[in-house]
């Protein structure tokens, strides 16, 4: 049976994807920062006969939360096939819900911002990528949005062009980035590297805005995760910007 962390899915579109995967069979370990929600979370899918599940405590922009969540990890197995960075935030709950602005938001914003979607995807990435090449195929997801597509945020044609989020979305351009790098560091590897947009997906991340459904949401992201041997690696993926074959431009 392979074996899947998935980071921030206790709720939302994490808990999704984690659905999907136990429903093809893989063993979850559901990343949450609070282990009693993580628990709350696994007793829902036990509920639904999703039983190969459980919880691991793990704040993905604390060092010494992401060193305990790996020695927990080594005691449950030496092995892992999957890894999903999905744990994430738009800044609004640090900027007080005002708009992200280039010359007025506080730096303190940033800060916050880049040590979740930044910082964490790579410390969380460090701290298990031994455990994923015991795995014969690797799979890394890294959960980003198309906002952060240059070539996008960059073309007056573009439908995305006058949404501007000045900490968010260089959080995600930077996610990106860091999974290019990535992905050619893995690339003579089995692994397969990639960054996939969830879609603008009605959650609590959006004040439940979204025009997209959990389901659809992780769909997208399990999917890149079940790919084979012959699927892609170092690419971008949004099927809400390309819906005719999903890759996007960086």
């Amino acid at each position: 049976m392979k074996k899947a962390l998935i980071t921030g899915a206790n709720k939302s579109i994490g808990f999704e994807t984690a659905r999907q995967l136990l429903q093809k069979g893989y063993y979850i370990y559901l990343g949450s920062r609070d282990l009693e929600n993580g628990r709350q979370a696994v007793e829902k899918l036990k509920a639904e006969g999703l039983t190969e599940v459980e919880a691991i405590c793990i704040d993905v922009s604390n060092s010494e939360s992401v060193k305990a969540a790996r020695a927990e990890m080594d005691r449950k197995t030496d092995v892992l096939d999957v890894l999903i960075n999905n744990a994430g935030v738009s800044g609004a709950v640090f900027s007080n819900g005002q708009p992200q602005t280039a010359t007025g938001t506080d730096i303190s914003v940033f800060e916050k911002v880049f040590q979740i979607n930044v910082f964490g995807v790579a410390r969380v990435t460090q701290a298990f990528i031994d455990l994923l090449k015991k795995s014969p195929e690797p799979r890394i997801v890294n959960v980003s949005s198309g906002l952060g597509s240059l070539t996008s945020a960059s073309d007056p044609t573009s439908k995305y062009y006058n949404y501007k989020f000045a900490v968010y979305q260089p959080s995600k351009a930077a996610l990106n980035m860091y999974t290019i790098s990535l992905a050619y560091e893995l690339r003579d590897t089995p692994f397969k590297v990639n960054a996939v947009d969830p879609g603008f997906t009605a959650t609590d991340f959006n004040q439940h805005r979204g025009t997209g459904t959990v389901e659809q949401a992780g769909a997208r992201i399990a999917k890149y995760a079940l790919i084979d041997a012959n699927g892609p690696t170092g690419k971008f993926f949004s099927e809400e910007f390309n819906p005719a074959t999903g890759e996007v431009a960086w």
